[in-house]
């Protein structure tokens, strides 16, 4: 299979794309992969160290302040036309897939006009404008989130696959918690926001884990490197929680972990419904649409996962939800039960299946 892809902006799109591309590998040994993304976002550091043949645009989202960019963008399109045009004939590609980001425009639009079967994903409850935009002339889109469907009214044809970051999840080793220093017999929550942390977040979270000692669970707290040393400089936490500014394999951890408090990400909840693990999501109120709180309202909608707004979280409330979930039985072998309903498994699988047929 000769494929292009294109992804770029955020870990978000571009982690969704080579899961993509390692399945198709996996499957197709020979196939031949060219990445299209943009000339100055983090892709053009991962994609290329991964030994994928890598294309870059010099393409810009369009800014409601940035006027001068937006016209300068108007040519800068036209050229990125000119370039994916050259590369889809001399490539000669079997399909062409998108997975978020506005560098994935003029690639799958370029696509369309050359009669090259295309496919975009979505990894979040409210669809990106790209993705928006594309749904019209593309020839399949695969959700993440059931509901993301009445978004995309003039889709040609929409799949439920989820998210492949979750396959990814689901390959890393478990990590056991006594690696940490974590008692075997004594339940673990892991508390994280986001790979970068928050400063919001951290300020919160602090004060609560100065009042858990009497309680019969451990608490990983993971603060993001920039917010470490000024989060535990002189600060005293009890005996069962433990502070780290990162890790590296969190998925593994999660393994061995009884609940997962974070933000609602994309590849964060394909992790947590691979891994069928409860979670109490705080969404981030700072990103586009809002959709990490309808990422995360999804979740709570089909009662695998409780809801905290971040205006609304105090150490008050933040006890309250974690001993709804852990100390009532019933109501986590009713969540665990319901992961097991919605988990897709096999995302990756799914979506190579759906790209044969496009291609017969």
């Amino acid at each position: 299979m000769k494929i292009i892809v294109s992804a770029g902006g955020t870990g978000g799109h571009i982690y969704p794309a080579l899961a993509i591309i390692k399945k198709i590998q996996e499957k197709e040994p020979n196939s031949e992969v060219i990445y299209i993304g943009t000339h100055n976002r983090m892709e053009k550091d991962i994609v290329p160290k991964l030994g994928i043949k890598y294309e870059e645009l010099e393409i810009y989202g369009m800014s409601k302040t940035k006027m001068l960019r937006n016209f300068k963008n108007i040519f800068l399109i036209k050229k990125a036309n000119q370039k994916c045009s050259e590369i889809m004939k001399e490539f000669k590609p079997d399909i062409v897939i998108g997975v978020g980001g506005y560098v994935t425009y003029p690639v799958i639009k370029m696509a369309k006009k050359l009669g090259i079967p295309t496919f975009i994903h979505e990894q979040n409850s409210i669809p990106g404008k790209s993705n928006i935009w594309l749904s019209k002339i593309v020839d399949l889109i695969g959700i993440s989130f059931r509901n993301s469907k009445e978004h995309f009214i003039n889709a040609k044809k929409i799949i439920y696959t989820g998210n492949p970051c979750g396959d990814n999840a689901l390959s890393i080793p478990k990590q056991n918690k006594e690696q940490l220093g974590f008692k075997k017999d004594k339940r673990l929550i892991i508390i994280v926001a986001g790979s970068l942390g928050s400063s919001t977040l951290n300020e919160k979270f602090k004060s609560f884990l100065k009042v858990v000692s009497d309680e019969d669970y451990q608490v990983l707290y993971i603060t993001g490197k920039s917010y470490y040393d000024s989060f535990v400089e002189n600060e005293t936490f009890p005996n069962n929680v433990k502070v780290i500014p990162f890790l590296d394999n969190l998925a593994g951890l999660m393994k061995d972990a009884d609940l997962i408090i974070s933000r609602a990400g994309a590849s964060t909840i394909s992790e947590i419904l691979a891994l069928k693990i409860p979670s109490i999501l705080i969404p981030s109120p700072y990103v586009a649409n809002n959709h990490q709180y309808y990422n995360a309202l999804d979740l709570k909608n089909m009662e695998v996962s409780e809801l905290i707004e971040e205006k609304k979280l105090s150490v008050e409330v933040l006890q309250i939800a974690i001993n709804e979930i852990m100390n009532n039985k019933e109501k986590y072998q009713r969540i665990k039960s319901n992961l097991e309903k919605v988990s897709v498994k096999a995302s990756s699988e799914i979506i190579y299946e759906e790209l044969r047929k496009l291609i017969k």
